[in-house]
C-alpha cells in the first residue's frame, strides 16, 4: 500500500492521486508549484516583497547551483539570495538538491557550499536562541505562542524549530509552502487546507495557510537589526584553551572534566580533547574530537571516545555565547537521535570556579549529611571558614579537598528556612547552587511522554531514556508553584505498567523492556505470531518510577509515572537524505 507523508493511502482513495516516477519528479515539480502558486489562494494577491537579497559571491556556490538558480548582474542568485538559515538548514537544502535533482556534488564542495552559506547567510545569535532544540535534536513539547495558526498549520508535519530558524522574503515563505505542496500533496490534508476554505460568511477572512504566510514574512523576515548587527562583527571565536565541563546525561547523572580546544588549520576549526568523570563513581571518560563553528557561535563537531569504534561517535551541537567565556549546549547518536547529554563549558581561567553541589538538595534538622562541591582551581586544603552554603547550613567537617572536588560534611539547623541558598567558596560562587528543604513532596518522571519505535529487523529501534526527580513543594505546600525547590536527580526503582487503552490490553507483554537505569528498549519490529491477530510489538504502557524517601528516620516510597508510546518504526524520514561519503558538516 503507498505511503505518502507517512500515512497510508487505501486501495479505494489511489484515484485521488498521480504517482509520478522519480526521474519525471523535478521536471514536474516546477508546474506543480507553479499552478499550486497561482491557484487562486490570498498569497497571489498579496504585495510584491521588494527586499534586496544577498550577493553570492562564493565560486565554488556560483559553479556549482548557477545551472539552475540564476544569477543577475549585481550577483543575486534566485531563490539563494533570498534565505538564511542555521547550517543544518543549508544542508537539508543542498540534500535534497543532490537526492531530488540529481546534483552531482563532492563531499568537499558540498561542505564548501554549507560553509559560506551559513557563514554569509545565517542567523545571529537571538535569531537561533529560541530554537536551539532542533538543532540539538532534543524532543520537547515547544509551544510557538506569537500565532496559534502558524504554529497549527506548520507542527503538523514537524517541529516549529525549523521554522523559527530561517528567515526568508515574503515570496520565499511564498515558495516554501508551494514547494511542500509539490513534493508532499498530502500536506493540503495533513495542514494547509485540512478544514477547507474558509466559509462563504467569513468575510474574507484569508486562508489558514495564507495567514500562516503573513504571519511568517512578519515574524522571520530576511533582513533584520539582529542579523546586520552580528554579521558586522562576526569572526571566528578565540576558544582555544582548557574548559571546565559539565553537565548530565539520563540515567547516569552529573559528570565533570576538563576540554581542551586547539586550532586545527583555519581558524575555525578546532580539535578537542574532553576527559570526565560521573559524580555518581566509575571510570573517567576520554573523548578525542574535531568541530567547525559556524557564523562565529554556532559550534559543530564529532567526537570517538577513547577505545570505542569509531561508529559510536557523538554528534556536538553547542551554542558559544557573546563573549566566549561559555558554551552549552547537547551530545547526542543514535538512529533518532535520542541518547544524549547535556554539556555545559566554562573557560577556565587562574581563578577558582564552582560548578555543582551534589546532592542539590541539603535536608533541614538534619547533621552528618555528606556534600561535594564540585569546581576547577579549588585551593588546596580549604579552611571550613572559606565556605559559605548560606544561614542555616554549617560545614562541619572538611573531608577530602582537591583542585576540583570538595567533600564535605555539613549540619542543617532545623530552624533554617526553605529556600535556594548561593555557594561560595574561596572567593568563587554559584547561584542558586543548593536547596534547603524539609521534606520530598513528589518525584517526577522525565520524559512526562516519550515515544519508543520498534525495530531491529528492517529498520533501527528507537530508544526511550527516563530519569527521575525529586522536589519540595516549597513554603506555600502546593505543587507547580514557582516556589517549587528543585532537589536534583534521584535513584529509584523503574517497572512497567499496563496502560489500559482496549479491552483485554496486553501491550505490557510484547512492547519491550526497561532496565535498572530507566532505559527501555522496544521490542522487534515485524508482525508477532504470539499475539492475537499476528500484531506488531506496539502499544502504551506507563514507566513508573518509586523513590524511598526518609523521613524523620522513617521510609516512605514516593511514586510517579509517565506515559509511553511505542509504535511502529518511521518507514519514510525526508530529512536528512543521504549523500555521498562523509556530509556537508561532518
Amino acid at each position: 500500500m503507498p505511503c505518502y507523508s507517512g500515512r497510508l493511502i487505501a486501495p479505494s482513495e489511489r484515484r485521488r492521486y498521480v504517482v509520478i516516477p522519480r526521474r519525471l519528479y523535478s521536471s514536474c515539480l516546477g508546474l506543480v508549484v507553479a499552478a499550486l502558486c497561482f491557484s487562486g489562494d490570498a498569497t497571489a494577491q498579496a504585495p510584491k516583497d521588494t527586499t534586496t537579497g544577498y550577493v553570492i559571491s562564493d565560486a565554488t556556490v556560483t559553479a556549482r547551483c548557477a545551472k539552475c538558480h540564476k544569477a543577475d548582474s549585481a550577483g543575486h542568485m534566485s531563490r539563494l539570495s533570498y534565505m538564511r538559515k542555521t547550517p543544518e538548514g543549508w544542508e537539508s537544502s543542498l540534500r535534497r538538491m543532490v537526492t531530488l535533482n540529481d546534483v552531482q556534488l563532492a563531499p568537499a564542495d558540498a561542505r564548501a557550499i554549507v560553509k559560506y552559506l551559513a557563514n554569509q547567510q545565517g542567523l545571529a545569535p537571538e535569531e537561533v536562541r529560541a530554537g536551539r532544540f532542533e538543532s540539538e535534536r532534543r524532543s520537547i513539547d515547544y509551544r510557538y505562542t506569537a500565532d496559534a495558526r502558524t504554529e497549527t498549520v506548520c507542527k503538523a508535519c514537524h517541529s516549529l524549530g525549523r521554522v523559527i530558524t530561517q528567515r526568508r522574503t515574503r515570496e520565499e515563505w511564498e515558495l516554501l509552502v508551494a514547494t511542500h505542496r509539490g513534493y508532499y500533496p498530502v500536506s493540503d490534508f495533513q495542514a494547509f487546507r485540512r478544514f477547507g476554505p474558509p466559509p462563504p460568511d467569513s468575510a474574507g477572512q484569508p486562508h489558514p495557510m495564507d495567514q500562516a504566510i503573513t504571519h511568517l514574512a512578519r515574524a522571520f523576515p530576511l533582513r533584520t537589526p539582529e542579523w546586520a548587527a552580528w554579521s558586522a562583527t562576526m569572526r571566528p571565536p578565540p576558544i582555544t584553551g582548557t574548559w571546565l565541563i559539565s553537565g548530565q546525561q539520563p540515567g547516569r547523572g552529573g559528570f565533570v572534566g576538563r576540554l581542551t580546544i586547539t586550532k586545527a588549520g583555519a581558524d575555525d576549526e578546532f580539535v578537542t580533547t574532553a576527559s570526565y568523570r560521573f559524580t555518581g563513581g566509575g571510570p573517567a571518560v576520554t573523548r578525542q574530537g574535531r568541530a567547525m563553528v559556524y557564523t562565529g557561535f554556532q559550534w559543530r563537531g564529532r567526537s570517538t571516545e577513547t577505545g570505542k569504534p569509531a561508529d559510536s561517535a557523538w554528534r556536538e551541537v553547542l551554542f558559544i555565547e557573546p563573549g566566549w567565556q561559555e558554551i552549552s549546549g547537547r551530545w547526542f547518536n543514535g538512529g533518532y537521535d535520542e541518547n544524549g547529554i547535556d554539556v555545559k563549558l566554562t573557560r577556565l581561567t587562574g581563578a577558582p570556579a564552582v560548578v555543582g553541589v551534589l546532592p542539590r538538595g541539603l535536608r533541614k534538622g538534619g547533621s552528618g549529611q555528606d556534600i561535594v562541591i564540585v569546581g576547577a582551581n579549588l585551593p588546596p586544603n580549604v579552611p571550613a571558614g572559606q565556605i559559605d552554603l548560606g544561614p542555616g547550613v554549617r560545614v562541619e567537617r572538611v573531608a577530602r579537598s582537591t583542585s576540583d572536588e570538595l567533600s564535605l560534611r555539613v549540619r542543617v539547623d532545623s530552624a533554617a528556612v526553605i529556600g535556594e541558598r548561593d555557594v561560595f567558596v574561596a572567593g568563587a560562587s554559584l547561584a542558586k547552587g543548593a536547596a534547603v528543604y524539609d521534606k520530598v513532596s513528589r518525584i517526577k518522571v522525565t520524559p512526562a511522554a516519550g515515544m519508543a519505535r520498534v525495530g531491529g529487523v528492517r529498520f533501527p529501534k528507537q530508544f526511550v531514556q527516563f530519569d527521575a526527580f525529586a522536589y519540595n513543594d516549597g513554603a506555600d505546600g502546593k505543587a507547580d508553584t514557582p516556589d517549587d525547590l528543585a532537589l536534583g536527580r534521584v535513584e529509584v526503582t523503574w517497572k512497567l505498567e499496563e496502560y489500559g487503552v482496549t479491552y483485554d490490553d496486553d501491550d505490557l507483554k510484547f512492547v519491550g523492556t526497561i532496565d535498572a537505569r530507566g532505559l527501555f528498549t522496544p521490542n522487534v519490529d515485524g508482525p508477532n505470531p504470539q499475539r492475537s491477530g499476528s500484531r506488531n510489538n506496539i502499544g502504551d504502557v506507563w514507566v513508573v518510577a518509586t523513590y524511598n524517601a526518609s523521613d524523620n528516620g522513617t521510609s516512605r516510597p514516593i511514586r510517579a509515572r509517565a506515559h509511553l508510546l511505542v509504535t511502529v518504526p518511521l518507514y519514510i524520514r525526508f530529512d536528512p537524505w543521504n549523500l555521498a561519503a562523509g556530509g556537508p558538516l561532518q
